[in-house]
């Protein structure tokens, strides 16, 4: 990699972590994203109503469209004293650069922007379209703003950059939020029999559910799952009350060709099982609904429910990609991602053909002290420079 474009793939990088990005609070760097998609180069830049940022290049007549895509929002940083690096610093040490959101996952937009900047100084051949997008609110609303980016630019294939150790992933779990409610009757605590408490009715409903239902494996994308994360009363808290409510979150990784009423469904059954043994048992099961407010003043919403999603070894695009990733030095293995990425809307939803690909661990998402090393970085804008050749050549 020339040293000119190595070095402003790590500028780059480091301008991005230095700007604190939540989700709903993506606008300056989505400020400096536009910068410097002008000063790359980009034929075009366009933000819409979610706030997405897109710039576009255009390359030679006609040609396939292909859309990168990375989220500029993160995950907060809880206590930055627990880490050993300014979180918003992007401290160089030893070949790595720290900071909330390197690997999870602006060093991957950036590797992607640098990587369509020297595509177009090295075009000769190649026909088509090069999108790079920033896109909001994935980390509370994985695949919703992606939706907007989808339908404005109808990709013929995706690149999600999110972190794959450099393997090429085509395929991911998807995720869905179930909330199980169960109603009583309110009474003081000192008179219980007058009331009907929500949660004793609760508890051998989630027994139930815990003996009765099994998840259904696919032979890549492992065994779907249901995880009880959240447990409430109500009222909460609850000095001397017989609670009238009970709520309960499950947390549901997909497997593919799972529609939301197939999902609900043995949850239902068990409910209606269980009310038989307890007529009093009153209680409901549906999925999470949230809406939160865009940057740009734009309301996001969305039914918690993201499918998953896969495509087989020999898809045009799986196939193009791996080749293109090998005629850049590297050799990848295919698998998938073990978590929910914006490819739940344009694979899953959509059937655009789509690949992960990015450069640094998996594990380093989330965590204190993440980093991204510098090779890795630049051995997945070499990636993404094989995979655009090999898509417009």
């Amino acid at each position: 990699m020339m040293q000119k474009w190595a070095d402003a793939l790590v500028s780059l990088c480091r301008g991005m972590v230095q700007i604190p990005s939540l989700s709903g609070q993506e606008k300056d760097v989505a400020d400096f994203i536009e910068r410097n998609f002008a000063d790359l180069g980009f034929d075009s830049v366009e933000r819409d109503h979610y706030g997405n940022i897109s710039g576009r290049i255009v390359l030679g007549q006609g040609g396939k469209k292909i859309l990168f895509e990375g989220h500029m929002d993160h995950v907060d940083v809880a206590d930055p004293s627990k880490w050993s690096h300014d979180p918003f610093g992007a401290e160089i040490v030893n070949g790595r650069i720290y900071g909330r959101a390197t690997s999870d996952m602006k060093g991957n937009l950036a590797a992607s922007m640098i990587a369509a900047a020297m595509m177009k100084e090295e075009s000769d051949g190649l026909n088509g379209e090069i999108i790079v997008a920033g896109s909001v609110f994935e980390e509370l609303f994985e695949g919703v703003a992606s939706e907007a980016l989808g339908k404005r630019w109808q990709p013929d294939c995706v690149v999600i950059g999110e972190a794959s150790s450099l393997t090429l992933k085509r395929g991911q779990r998807g995720r869905a939020e179930i909330v199980l409610e169960s109603f009583g009757k309110p009474a003081h605590s000192s008179n219980p029999e007058v009331g009907l408490n929500a949660v004793k009715t609760m508890v051998p409903l989630l027994q139930s559910i815990e003996e009765k239902f099994h998840p259904e494996t696919h032979s890549v994308l492992g065994k779907g799952i249901l995880e009880l994360t959240d447990i409430i009363s109500k009222p909460y808290p609850g000095a001397s009350v017989v609670p009238e409510g009970c709520r309960v979150t499950y947390d549901r990784r997909l497997l593919i060709d799972e529609k939301e009423e197939d999902v609900l469904a043995p949850l239902q059954q068990i409910i209606e099982s269980e009310k038989k043994k307890n007529p009093k048992l009153q209680a409901q099961v549906s999925f999470a609904e949230a809406e939160d407010m865009c940057y740009t003043g734009t309301a996001i919403s969305a039914r918690r429910f993201a499918p998953g999603w896969i495509f087989p070894e020999d898809n045009w695009f799986v196939e193009a990609a791996l080749r293109g990733l090998r005629s850049s030095g590297l050799n990848p293995a295919i698998s998938h991602y073990a978590f929910c990425t914006n490819g739940s809307y344009y694979a899953g939803k959509a059937g655009i053909p789509t690949i992960g690909f990015g450069g640094s661990l998996e594990s380093l998402a989330h965590v204190i002290d993440e980093y991204i090393e510098i090779e890795q970085l630049e051995k997945a804008c070499s990636g993404y420079r094989g995979i655009i050749r090999s898509v417009l050549g």
